[in-house]
């Protein structure tokens, strides 16, 4: 398997520690996607969409646990049911919204994610394929509404 980033993310946050968490803390963070040259033409047409969804590389992450204590806990937790950074294959999802474009600069507010971080994809973000009827949130049922207002701490920053 090989992936390459398509381009970079810049956003405010240089440091790790006392980002927000998820995009739902982040809703005013402005930031642009930086698309490297040769993969501007596929960025034709995305201005029709209100919201994307970025893929990227967690490149300040290394190494992973199978049991983490998530930033909205307090304990342990099976590293698939949370969205900590540190992972064996370190892809992060954020969903923002799409304000804007010039030529390879896409701009987005909504963004949670640290300065320079390299992009893997971009795709549209659509209701009737991405929403679904959600029946059941895990461990995650009451704590979600911490996301809002909870920023990262170091406890995923490889010491």
């Amino acid at each position: 398997m090989q992936i390459s980033p398509i381009g970079v993310i810049k956003t405010p946050f240089s440091d790790l520690k006392g980002m927000p968490i998820q995009p739902s803390g982040a809703l005013d963070i402005e930031g642009t996607l930086v698309i490297n040259p040769e993969y501007e033409q596929g960025l034709k047409d995305l201005e029709g969409f209100s919201h994307i969804i970025l893929l990227y590389h967690f490149h300040k992450s290394s190494g992973y646990d199978l049991m983490v204590t998530p930033f909205m806990d307090t304990q342990k937790r099976g590293l698939f049911s949370t969205r900590a950074p540190r992972r064996p294959n370190s892809i992060g999802l954020s969903i923002v919204e799409l304000t804007g474009r010039d030529k390879n600069k896409v701009f987005v507010r909504g963004i949670d994610v640290l300065n320079n971080t390299p992009l893997i994809d971009i795709k549209p973000y659509v209701p009737s394929f991405d929403v679904r009827a959600v029946t059941a949130t895990g461990w995650l049922e009451t704590a979600q509404k911490k996301a809002a207002t909870l920023k990262s701490d170091d406890r995923f920053i490889e010491k």
